[in-house]
Order: structure tokens, then sequence, then C-alpha cells
């Protein structure tokens, strides 16, 4: 809800601090004139609305206006504030300032921020209905959520939108396909072209490395081969060093248990340095078998290695990447040779799920219309003793064209009135007299009071052109939906100023050179006055007290 307001320098408030942290209801009187509406201009421009230099008070370099709101931690503000890196606040404040030559600037949470981010966050923040303001409920965009809100329609939509994704997605499976089959068709000879090639090739991924280091080794061959061969000539020169070795171990060998331990060191260095150098000759005699210099095989290698770079260059990818894509291209020619099939079954695919998101909508759109009936009987109710017994309320319901559906159904949903018998009913928004508009709001607002999310509704004279009976009912009703969201009102009418949690009075003071607004929070005192001044005018009578003292204690 709104906590506080603080206002500089703005039209005729040079600063103003209030604190509207208690909820409830809360009333802001004053005479004619005194600036009543200056409040609800600056509550709006904190909340993004459109500034102009005129707001500045005169004298003044700028004007500042800051709204903080105190929120739950799962108000969908939070989430937008999450998303920018902004949330880091128990308490949201929402900060606007003007200069005198009209550029501004916007701060959320004391961090610059854009207009637009403030009008995003407004809107979840707070709804001012006043006389032909078009947001809020006379946002046809906003009918359907609140009628589904008051219908219980969570499950529904949430069916509805999920059956759109899926068919959605099964639709876009479908277009893809065929696009590939059509693209597939226009390639197909170089597809098949390209695929008879790469299975010659039958490239693998490791191919260009393996290949180039076979033909390193296979170039180096000859000089290497002729080094191991020169190493095994000294290992075999004359007896050879292994015959050598094991010559002098067998002689060792045969005397060492007559020598007292003094050759079993010399026999086991013998030992040793015979197993090393047979190990030594055998490995040589391997790596000489293995580097024996084949011209017809270097070829071979180098004549593939070839081959795979050109396809690759050809096909413009590294050759590491022809597996990859002679797989592509056999899948793609699969697909040309078995499209229809596979086509036909994306297309069953895509048209039943379309079924199963019109009966998941149609389902949806009968529980809307019975869920309508409701709001229109629950609407009616409210609407005679606000003076309005004439009129009626209609929530239309109507199918909407295939290209306009959406993951939110498929109808759209339009508040409408009737002010007088045989009229038919047009769109709330267009109701002529902003007093009846501000009343239908009303009535509409506690019916739909336990639904939404908006913390805080500001009602700008809803009690216009009304009084006695009726204006107590328009009390009452504020009352009421104070119960579950926090509501100021702007009035004129004694009887919904008593009904009020809270009260405060704005004051006008005009010099000879100036003229200044301030508020004022009323104390039980203040609003008695405050109240039978409303009651009788300029000057407050006994009578008008005494009046007044019946009213508040009728509030209760």
């Amino acid at each position: 809800m709104l906590a506080t307001l603080s206002i500089r320098d703005f039209v005729l408030i040079e600063k103003l601090d209030l604190d509207f942290a208690h909820g409830g209801l809360g009333a802001l009187t004053g005479e004619t004139g005194a600036g009543k509406s200056i409040l609800i201009d600056a509550l709006g421009l904190a909340l993004g609305a459109r500034a102009e230099s005129g707001v500045v008070r005169r004298g003044a370099t700028q004007a500042s206006i800051a709204a903080s709101f105190d929120l739950p931690r799962d108000h969908p503000a939070r989430t937008i504030l999450a998303e920018q890196g902004l949330d880091g606040e128990d308490v949201v404040t929402l900060r606007r300032m003007i200069g005198a030559d009209g550029r501004g600037r916007a701060f959320v949470n004391d961090q610059p921020a854009s207009v637009a981010l403030l009008r995003r966050l407004g809107e979840t923040l707070v709804e001012i209905q006043g006389q032909m303001e078009q947001h809020g409920l006379l946002d046809t965009a906003t009918h359907r959520g609140s009628l589904d809100a008051f219908a219980g329609l969570e499950k529904q939509a949430s069916a509805v939108a999920a059956a759109w994704a899926a068919w959605r997605a099964a639709e876009q499976a479908h277009a893809d396909a065929q696009a590939a089959a059509d693209a597939a068709r226009r390639d197909e000879e170089f597809l098949r072209h390209a695929v008879k090639e790469l299975d010659a090739l039958a490239p693998r991924a490791d191919d260009e490395e393996t290949l180039a280091s076979e033909r390193q080794l296979m170039r180096a061959g000859s000089a290497l081969g002729e080094a191991v061969t020169q190493a095994l000539s000294e290992l075999e020169q004359g007896r050879g060093a292994v015959a050598s070795l094991r010559t002098a171990h067998r002689l060792i060998e045969r005397h060492a248990d007559k020598a007292g331990g003094r050759l079993n060191a010399p026999l086991a260095a013998l030992d040793r340095a015979l197993s090393e150098a047979t190990e030594a000759q055998a490995q040589l005699e391997m790596a000489r078998d293995a580097l024996e210099f084949d011209p017809a095989r270097l070829e071979k290698i180098e004549e593939r290695l070839f081959a795979l770079r050109a396809v690759a260059r050809k096909h413009n990818v590294a050759v590491a990447g022809l597996a990859a894509l002679a797989e592509k291209f056999s899948a793609q020619l699969a697909a040309l040779d078995d499209g229809e099939a596979g086509l036909k079954k994306l297309s069953s695919a895509a048209k039943a799920a379309r079924a199963t998101y019109v009966a998941a909508a149609d389902a949806q759109a009968a529980a809307r219309r019975k869920g309508a009936a409701r709001l229109d009987k629950a609407v009616a109710a409210e609407l005679a003793p606000l003076k309005l017994e004439r009129a009626k309320f209609v929530t239309e319901v109507m199918a909407l064209p295939e290209a306009e559906w959406s993951a939110a159904g498929t109808d759209r949903v339009q508040f409408t009135v009737s002010t007088n018998p045989g009229a038919p009913p047009a769109p709330i928004a267009r109701i002529a007299s902003g007093g009846e508009l501000s009343r239908f709001l009303l009535a509409l607002k506690v019916c739909l009071a336990k639904v939404g999310d908006m913390p805080t509704i500001v009602f700008d004279e809803v009690d216009s052109g009304i009084g006695g009976a009726t204006a107590a009912a328009v009390g009452e009703r504020l009352k009421r939906l104070a119960r579950d969201v926090q509501v100021l009102v702007v009035t004129h009418s004694p009887q919904v100023a008593a009904v009020a949690d809270r009260h405060w009075l704005i004051r006008k003071t005009t010099t000879r050179t100036a003229a200044s607004t301030d508020v004022l929070a009323l104390d039980a005192k203040g609003r008695r006055e405050e109240i039978a001044r409303m009651l009788s005018g300029a000057e407050v009578t006994v009578e008008a007290r005494a009046a007044a003292d019946r009213l508040l204690a009728a509030a209760g």
C-alpha cells in the first residue's frame, strides 16, 4: 500500500509530507479550489504520468515528488524490480524530479530509472479512478483478467495457456519440417551428389589429425629407419652386445656360489643389463619394421588428406566437421525420401493440439459466461443504493476470430453499461456523466475487491452530484472496499468523510502576492469541525456541529 507521499515545490505546494501507512479508508476534503486535485496530480507524476514545466512552484528551480510503498514479497511490482536489479529494499520508493525547464529525472529506490519503468510499476501499485480517466477498469484490456479473477478461473487459464503453447509448438514443428522439405526438394540433386561423395570418403572426426601425423611419420621414415638399423648393428656387431652379456652372465653365475657372495652384485648388474639390452633390441627391431618407408602408403595418405580438405573447402566446414555434415545431408535426404509421411504426422499432431486448445478454450469461455452472470448480479445489487437503479451492468463475453486467439483464450471480455431502460449497453468508458461513471466503478470495485493485486485505489470525487442517502451508500461501499485494499477518496460529501478511518484537510492560503496549499491531518476535534463545515458552508453553526456528531457516531 501507499505508505508516504512527499511533495516539494509542486504547483502551490512548497513542502508536504503525508503518512498513509495505516491503510483503510482515507478522506481528503477541503473547499473548492483548495487544491485537492494537486495531490492526485502529484501522485500521478510519481507513478510515471506525463509532466510539464508548469508544475514547478513559482520561484523554485525544480519540483520533487516521492511516493513510498509497503508491499508483500510476492507483489507483481517486486518481480519487475527484480528484473531490473532494484529489489533490495523493504519499502519501494518512486521519485520524480521536474525542472523549471521541463526536463525531468526518475528514480526507483534511489537508483536512476526511466519514466517508463515508473509507469510500469505504477500500474501495479495504484489505481486512480477519476472522472473519465482512461485507465484501471476503464481500460478494456483489464476486463478479461478481472472477470477471470472474480470467477476463480486460474486452473482454466493455466490449461488454456499450456494448450496454446503446445499448439504453437506443434504448428512451428510442422512449419519447420515443411520448410526443410521444400528446401531439400530445391537442393535434391546437390544433396544426392554430396551424400554420394561423402559416403565414398567416409570421413571421421579425427581423420585430418590422424592422417597428418601418419604422413609426417612416413616422410621421416627413411631417416628414422636408417638410425634404428645402425643402432641394431651396434648391438649386434661381432658377437653382439646381447650375446656378450649373456655369455658373461653365464660365466659369473656358474662360479658365484664359490665366491662367498663377492660376485652377487656383479651378477645382479649383469642380469639387469642383459634384460634391458634384450628389451632395447626387441623394441628397435619393432620400430625398424614399423618405420619401413612405403611410398605407396604415403601416396594414399596424401591423396585422402587432400580429398578431405578439398571437400571441406567446398562445403565451407572444417575437415573435422565433415562427418557431422554427412549425417546432416543424409538426414535431409532421408526426410525428402520419406517427407510426406513425416509431414502428415506433424500435421496430424498440430491438428490434435489445436483441438485440445479449442476444447480448453471452450470450457474456459463457458466458465467465463457463468462468471459474467454472477458478476452482473453482484454489481446490480450495488447499483440501486448508489442512485443508479435504472442502469444495467452487462459483462459481454464475445468470441474472437481465430486470428486473435491467444494464450488467454478465444473470447474477449468487455464491461458495458446501459444507463436508461431500453438503451443498448455501451462500453463503460463511454458513460457521459463523470459522477455516474465513478459510482459504477465503485460498485464494480466493491465486487472485485478480493481479487487482483492492486494495493491502493484512489477515487477522485466519486460522490459528485449526489447527497443524502446516496452519499451514505457511497461511503458505506468505500468503507467495505477498504477492508481489502487501501482506499483514498477526494470527497465533498460529509457522509463519506464521516466513515473514513483517517481524514486530511486540504487548505489553500492566499496573500496579496502568492497562494499556497498545505494538508493537515485531522484529529477527532478537527474532523468534527471539517464535517460541520461541509454540512453548513462557510459559517459553522451549532446545528452543523450536532449533525456532524450524529454522522460520526453513526459511522462508529
